[in-house]
């Protein structure tokens, strides 16, 4: 830790305990005040928070406090999440005596070897982390209530989650049904996002099994996404090095996969291993293809997983790019091995199936060879390939007509007719996604098809280090996101809502529509119990929906000692609805009437909840829940209004990982670099949605300008009384940072708003002490009292510090109201002056660059100021990108002779195309300009800047025998001619 770094820590530390005093934070309602209630994802206390989480708590708080400065009555509250099976597991883990995980607990997460024992106990390990992460958002001054802080498995908030399940199941969204879960073999239990390592939700996909007869009663059941392909397939693919096992189910023989095997005892009742098979053994062999007739050959391909589905692939090389390049690479490279299989190679030309729209006859094939793919052993390649081309196609794609010639072509008259009938009616002709569903249908009602559930993003791990299968769950209760008219309300939702960013909008959408049934409890892990069945817990992301409107009354659940018996299913109806009476709940419950109503009125004021913010890996899973629960539970009024999105947390460029042991908890950043350099660096670093790359050097340029603004701090309580051009520009600029800074926070581009404070206003400082030769003036104090307001939601402590010990105020800035744009102090004519100026400065400087000798004379041609008004004329075509020749009948409209008009005109147009946005706008706001009159204001600034002591300026009917008659041709507004003698 540097100097400046402990002096940040120090100064944090002691705001902190200030403002936990002064009890700055508490809030309740107040009628006088418009309402802000905004939340983050509450914690997992099963480790340190690290500056992943650091990103999404700064940018929530930021929000906060800049909404409290602008008169909001702001509440942020904050929980922690007990539930589930992540505390349970590492408290499980440490207690084996893990060595990888204690290590990582003492090496990665800074937990002294003394602690390792308090962190055997599952609840003991959940208050140490719960402590531990308390302390991380206190000392990176997050603006928290307190008072209402719980935890999943408090009583009190037990009741509130039985009221919620009542609820739901009262209106039918929770059923008990037979569904495929995610499903922990060790445990024996459903698995969720949060009983997995990295948090990674189990995808769960259903795979169509194919029937390719092999024998009598014999199959090999090809597992597909893609059914309607079959008709093109070619040969069936298996992996030679692989295990296989013969299984009976169903009354019928099938070949999968040793691991299909297992995996197919999860999901089927009647699963009988009869005998094992090597893979190598089945090559050569044929398989009839049910939708075809045609017998087909089996091929080895090491890119088949065993460990996917069922471990047997069919090939369909016009459409599938691993499929035409294994069948390429294999008779271009092992011709021999076709040959030993009795295979000829022509049997294996591709099928082209589906018309797509930017694709020639073979697909697969086009794709390939545009992406320059010539090995199976490009997996990247084929899996982007494989990804874009089944994307378009089942977008776009029309299974063709002439399928059907594929279909049983060796059949006899009329029975071919039979077999075509469907597959003409129902898949040929059809578009991929009619064709897909039919497709499997037609195969299931022939005897030909099964099914299996796979998930799709394996390999998922159970905390407990066992890989996640599918399991059919029967009779047990799930939440029905897929009833269509949940589904409806939670678009309605939707539609009513912000979203930060927009483009994350679609994301929601897309998991509303695929978010299907999903169980609601566990039989392990801490938590609520399902109230109508024993000894199943509800599960973490199905607890952790609505808990926000918890944090509105719970402070004065407990103040007032109400029990968590008295908190029945008619109180909260009431508290939470407004269902029932306040007498009712009252003698039913025993809690005093007044109190019953206060609780109402709290709610009732501090509800809907106003922002919503998490990381986006919460989209596909607690977000969209949250959305559901809510449309589900509260009248529309309540809904809530926004969500807000954040990318994640990079370090030195790297992804944070355990495995590269480089996650940095919170405590230990805010130790070496001070609360307010971790914060504004997240900030800095990216906008809100982009991943955030926390470097050494991004922190040392932040805690940089942390320590110019408590300097130039100092610097303004010792100033000349003297006003000046500078101070009437400096003023000006505070309204455009004022603007722009407001208008970037209200949009949540907290990147830009922190660039803006940091950087920005801090060059606006040192300019103005550039002009004014370094000697600080009457507006220096004005624009320190604004910009430490403005610093304060970015970078609280320093400005606390200042504001107080520097400035001499005797309130909390974090309080204080936001500044406000004076219209009276944007002076758009002092701005171009000092942009004039500096562009002279920057041209001289080039010209001395190159220059030989000593400069004493510096001589100056500038436009009269009667052409300005052309300069106007031409800048407005320019900003709105109109044409040259309108803008030089405009200027001849304007009064100016056709002789001279077209090449002024020119010459500005060409001129003015090169400016900024900014220049463009104060010359739209500058009525009248004189350039000589503005040199001669800031002639001493452009002395001390060029080291020129003698300067000339001259307006261009006075520049005559003062310098080359070449250069006064070339005079335009604003772009006057330089001499150096």
């Amino acid at each position: 830790m540097n100097e400046f770094a402990a002096k940040l820590y120090e100064i944090a530390r002691k705001w902190q305990e200030r403002w936990m005093k002064s009890r700055i934070f508490e809030v309740e309602p107040d009628e006088s005040k418009p309402k802000f209630f905004i939340t983050a994802a509450f914690p997992y206390p099963n480790s340190p928070l690290h500056l992943g989480h650091s990103r999404t708590y700064t940018i929530t708080d930021v929000y906060a406090r800049y909404l409290r400065m602008r008169g909001y009555n702001v509440l942020f509250p904050m929980g922690f999440h007990y539930t589930g099976t992540p505390i349970l597991t590492m408290a499980e883990s440490i207690a084996k005596g893990d060595r990888e995980l204690i290590e990582l607990m003492i090496e990665v997460y800074d937990v002294p070897p003394e602690d390792i024992e308090k962190l055997k106990e599952p609840l003991s390990l959940a208050r140490y982390f719960h402590n531990d992460a308390k302390m991380a958002m206190i000392e990176s001054g997050y603006s928290i209530d307190w008072r209402r802080e719980f935890t999943t498995i408090d009583e009190e908030f037990k009741r509130f989650i039985v009221w919620q399940f009542t609820k739901l199941k009262e209106k039918g969204l929770i059923k008990k049904g037979t569904h495929p879960v995610g499903w922990c073999p060790f445990h024996n239990m459903p698995v969720g996002m949060h009983d997995t390592k990295g948090d990674v939700e189990p995808e769960i996909g259903e795979f169509t099994l194919i029937l390719f007869e092999l024998e009598k009663d014999l199959y090999l059941p090809a597992a597909t996404l893609r059914p309607e392909t079959v008709f093109g397939v070619t040969n069936i693919w298996v992996n030679p090095k692989a295990e296989y096992v013969v299984v009976k189910l169903d009354g019928k023989r099938y070949i999968v996969s040793k691991r299909a095997a297992f995996k197919l005892r999860f999901q089927r009742d009647d699963v009988v291993e009869e005998a094992a098979i090597k893979g190598e053994e089945l090559l050569g062999k044929r398989a009839r293809n049910p939708a075809t007739g045609k017998a087909v050959p089996i091929l080895p391909a090491e890119f088949v997983d065993p460990d996917t589905a069922s471990g047997i692939v069919m090939s369909v090389p016009a459409h599938a790019p691993y499929d035409y390049v294994a069948l390429e690479e294999l008779k271009r490279e092992h011709p021999e091995v076709l040959e030993r299989l009795g295979v000829d190679p022509d049997e294996l030309r591709p099928i082209p199936l589906i018309r797509v729209k930017g694709y020639g006859e073979i697909p697969a094939k086009e794709i390939v060879e545009k992406m320059g793919i010539k090995s199976q052993k490009e997996r990247d390649l084929l899996d982007e390939a494989t990804k874009k081309l089944y994307s378009d196609e089942y977008h776009y794609g029309v299974v063709r007509e002439d399928i059907i010639e594929h279909v049983y072509s060796d059949m006899p008259e009329p029975y071919r007719s039979f077999a075509v009938a469907p597959v003409k009616a129902w898949i040929a002709g059809k578009s991929v996604v009619e064709a897909r569903e039919a497709a499997t249908k037609w195969l299931a009602a022939l005897g030909y098809g099964d099914k299996m559930y796979e998930v799709l993003n394996r390999p998922v791990y159970c905390r407990c280090g066992t890989e996640i299968v599918v399991k059919v769950l029967k009779d047990q209760w799930f939440i029905d996101y897929g009833n269509s008219e949940w589904k409806k309300l939670a678009y309605e939702l939707l539609n009513s809502m912000r979203i930060v960013p927009e483009d994350m909008r679609e994301e929601f959408v897309k998991t509303i529509d695929w978010l299907h049934e999903r169980a609601a409890a566990r039989t392990r892990g801490l938590g609520t119990e399902l109230p109508w069945a024993k000894g199943w817990i509800i599960e973490s992301l199905s607890d952790s929906t609505i808990y926000m409107a918890f944090y509105t009354i719970i402070h004065k659940i407990r103040m007032y000692g109400i029990k968590p018996e008295q908190l029945t299913v008619e109180f909260w109806d009431y508290v939470l609805l407004g269902k029932g009476s306040a007498e009712e709940v009252a003698k039913k419950t025993g809690i005093k009437r007044e109190i019953v109503e206060e609780l109402r009125r709290d709610f009732d004021y501090w509800y809907p909840l106003d922002s919503r913010h998490s990381g986006r890996d919460l989209v596909p899973n607690h977000l969209t829940f949250f959305i559901f629960n809510h449309a589900a539970i509260f009248p529309r009024d309540k809904w809530p209004r926004q969500i807000v999105v954040n990318g994640f947390v990079l370090l030195e460029g790297k992804k944070m990982s355990k495995s590269l042991r480089n996650i940095v908890p919170l405590r230990r950043a805010l130790r070496v670099y001070g609360a307010d350099t971790v914060r504004a660096t997240l900030l800095a670093a990216a906008e809100i949605l982009q991943d955030a790359n926390f470097s050494e050097d991004l922190a040392k340029s932040v805690m940089s300008q942390l320590r110019k603004f408590e300097n130039y701090a100092r610097l303004s309580r010792s100033m000349d009384s003297e006003e000046t051009i500078a101070d009437k520009w400096l003023l000006s600029m505070l309204q455009q940072r004022i603007e722009a800074t407001t208008k970037a926070l209200d949009e949540l581009r907290t990147r830009a708003a922190t660039i803006n404070i940091l950087y920005e206003m801090e060059n606006d400082v040192a300019k103005y002490l550039e002009l004014r030769g370094g000697k600080p003036g009457p507006a220096l104090k004005e624009y320190i009292e604004s910009w430490t307001k403005m610093m304060t939601p970015i970078a609280p402590h320093i400005a606390e510090e200042v504001w107080h010990e520097i400035l001499g105020k005797d309130t909390f800035v974090s309080i204080e109201t936001w500044p406000s744009v004076d219209p009276e102090k944007r002076d758009p004519e002092v701005e171009l002056i000092v942009s004039y100026v500096d562009k002279i400065v920057e041209d001289v400087k080039s010209i001395l660059r190159v220059y030989k000798g000593e400069a004493k004379r510096l001589v100056i041609a500038v436009a009269k100021p009667e052409s300005w008004h052309i300069a106007r004329i031409v800048s407005s075509y320019v900003a709105k990108r109109g044409q040259l020749r309108d803008a030089i009948r405009a200027v001849i409209n304007a009064g100016v002779p056709k002789k001279d008009a077209a090449q002024i005109t020119r010459k500005l147009y060409e001129f003015l195309r090169s400016a900024d946005e900014a220049l463009l706008s104060l010359i739209d706001g500058v009525q009248e300009f004189d350039e000589k009159a503005a040199i001669v204001q800031l002639k001493d600034y452009i002395v001390r800047k060029t080291g020129i002591e003698q300067i000339e300026v001259y307006y261009v009917d006075e520049a005559e025998n003062k310098m080359p008659q070449q250069k006064i041709r070339q005079v335009i507004p604003l772009r006057p001619a330089i001499l150096i003698e």
